[in-house]
This record gives structure tokens, sequence and C-alpha cells, in this order.
């Protein structure tokens, strides 16, 4: 394309030097909510001395309200919103911001929260694989009214360097597991306290005790499409949640929100450890 508009972060290629702007970018971190990502922009900026820690970070996305875009340094911190149809368009638009950029030697990372199975809460959960709701590790999609299935395979080592990473941090479990996808936070999650319940307390157990049973530790609602297109795009990635309940005890979070900011925090800590690692390496080398 002669020019091509990234409508939903307000940048194209004709009106902003993308390369300029993001070129030196070797870490992407992804979450839900615009102001948990900006928080996370000042947070690292803080702790690894990245920038003047009281200094402002504009959204480079301002002009939309879809999502939010922060910078310091070589991170590139994003909002994706809620579910696989707004974390996919934002996927499919950094991408492409990537290419542009010419960013080499990418890693990437969502960080979030969701709901436990069989874990106490404020464990972090470290994603093996993304599965579906019916405990298979894929995405399917329907593309030109066929069905098109998509592998969610995520980078193994960086799991592994990430667990490493809860290890030396010493101050809450972190744990590897699969990681289930849903398309709703109600009925797709088995809950019992949506506007709608077909179904009773004893077979939402037991279709929790089937989803441990099949190694899924934590549920949520991007981790698939993440992992596919992130692997179609050959970029490192990995998922980093934290549990904010015990699906298995409760639908409803009944935590402090001191506690609940709390949890919140841990995979931050998690991903800045292990950027720090990353930058300190690169240095020596």
């Amino acid at each position: 394309m002669k020019d091509d508009i990234l409508y939903h972060f307000n940048l194209g290629t004709s009106t902003h030097d993308l390369q300029a702007m993001f070129g030196d970018v070797k870490f992407v971190c992804v979450g839900g909510s615009p102001w948990r990502m900006k928080s996370f922009t000042e947070y690292i900026a803080k702790e690894l001395g990245l920038a003047d820690p009281n200094a402002e970070y504009p959204n480079i996305c301002e002009g939309t309200d879809r999502y939010a875009m922060y910078k310091v340094g070589p991170l590139l911190s994003v909002s994706h919103g809620m579910g696989i149809p707004s974390i996919s368009i934002m996927l499919h638009e950094l991408i492409k911001l990537l290419y542009h950029a010419r960013c080499t030697d990418v890693t990437i990372v969502r960080i979030g929260t969701s709901g436990g199975i069989g874990l106490k809460p404020g464990t972090v959960v470290v994603t093996k694989q993304s599965v579906d709701a019916m405990f298979k590790p894929r995405l399917e999609q329907i593309i030109l009214g066929k069905p098109v299935v998509r592998s969610t395979e995520l980078d193994g080592k960086l799991a592994e360097d990430l667990l490493k990473c809860g290890d030396d941090l010493g101050e809450f479990e972190t744990v590897i597991g699969n990681t289930m996808c849903t398309l709703d936070f109600y009925e797709g999650q088995a809950r019992l306290d949506g506007a709608f319940c077909s179904y009773t307390e004893e077979d939402k157990q037991s279709y929790l005790a089937e989803a441990y049973a099949a190694g899924v530790r934590n549920i949520e609602m991007e981790s698939s499409v993440f992992a596919a297109m992130c692997k179609l795009s050959n970029l490192r990635a990995a998922v980093v949640c934290v549990t904010l309940l015990d699906r298995q005890k409760g639908d409803q979070l009944t935590s402090s929100h001191d506690v609940l900011n709390n949890y919140q925090q841990r995979p931050q800590m998690l991903v800045k450890h292990y950027i720090k690692k990353k930058l300190n390496a690169s240095k020596k080398s």
C-alpha cells in the first residue's frame, strides 16, 4: 500500500515517521486497561531508570479513544480492551506498526488478570499454552465464511525465563500452566452470577474439574488470539496473568480494593524483572 493508515491508533505511514518514533522498541507489553498500561510505563521508567520518574508520558494514540499507547526507552506499552475482537484489532495494527518501524528482536508480553482454578488468589500464571473452552490448543476463526484453525503455541523458553524471574523475586507464587481463553466472562466461564444461567453449581464444578485435569490453571478472554497472531508474526510472546480468585470457590470478587491492586502489580513486577535482566545482559555484551 502506498499509505497504511493504522486507524485505531490514529497513526499512519504518510503522517508519522514510524521508524523514528518506534524503531528502537525491543519490548512490547499489552494489557486491557489504558490506566494500567500508563501506570506500568511510569513504573518501568522509575524502576529501570529509563527516564525522569516525574516525567509526563503522553498517550501516543490520544487522537482516538479506542486504545492507549505509551513509550519509554525500548518499551512500548499498549492497552487492548476486553475480549478477542478488541485485542485482535489492536494486534493487527501493532504488528504492522512494528513492521513499518523496522523493529527487530522484539519480545511481546500480555500482562493482565484472570480467574484461577485450584490456585490461591494472587498467584501469577505464566501461560504454557492457550486452550479454548474445550481445552484444545487452538484458535478457530471464521474467514470468508469458512473455519480457519490456528495454533496457540507460545515461546517455551520465554515462559521458563519468566518463571525463573518469579523464583528470583520470591515475593509471590508463580506457576506455569495452560490458560483457557473464552468468548465471554459469564456463561463461557461457567459463572452462576450472570443475567442467564442454564446449569447448576454441580455442572460448574464438574466443568472446572475437567479444565484442571486438562492442565488449565486460569481463565481469561484474550490469550488465544494473542498467541496465534504472535506465532504467525514470528514474535516471541508470553502471557502473564495474576489470579484474582479461585473459581472453584466462587464467582465474584470479594477481596478489598487494596488487595486486588496489590495482586495486579504482580505481573508488572515479574515482567519488569525480566526486562531489567535482558537490558543488563545487552549492556554487558
